[in-house]
């Protein structure tokens, strides 16, 4: 069976959990993990520094586009990145499971 491990970033832990908590209540991930990071990337002509959370949304290929479309209809980056890794060997209760969580 296919997952997606959905990823985005945002700046603080409270816009993190705000999406977390909305992929979650609509069924649209079945697990969000957050982890700090430190980015280093190119913005308008310069070069940023600053501290992250990147959210992993753990979802089924279904539930992608839904996924997207509200992450980017609530993300606060004005150019947020919103990609998905296809996982191909997954444990199958694991799958079970998360498929079993979403809508």
């Amino acid at each position: 069976m296919t997952l997606l491990a959905v990823y985005t970033t945002v700046g603080n832990l409270d816009d993190a959990r705000s999406l977390a908590k909305l992929a979650i209540d609509a069924r649209l991930a079945a697990c969000v993990q957050l982890e700090q990071i430190e980015s280093f990337f190119a913005w308008k002509g310069t070069t940023e520094h600053e501290s992250e959370i990147r959210i992993l949304f753990k979802t089924s290929p279904d539930h992608y586009t839904a996924l997207h479309d509200t992450l980017l209809n609530h993300h606060p980056y004005e150019t947020p990145a919103i990609y998905a890794v296809e996982t191909t060997e997954v444990n199958s209760s694991y799958a079970e499971w998360v498929q079993a969580c979403l809508g």
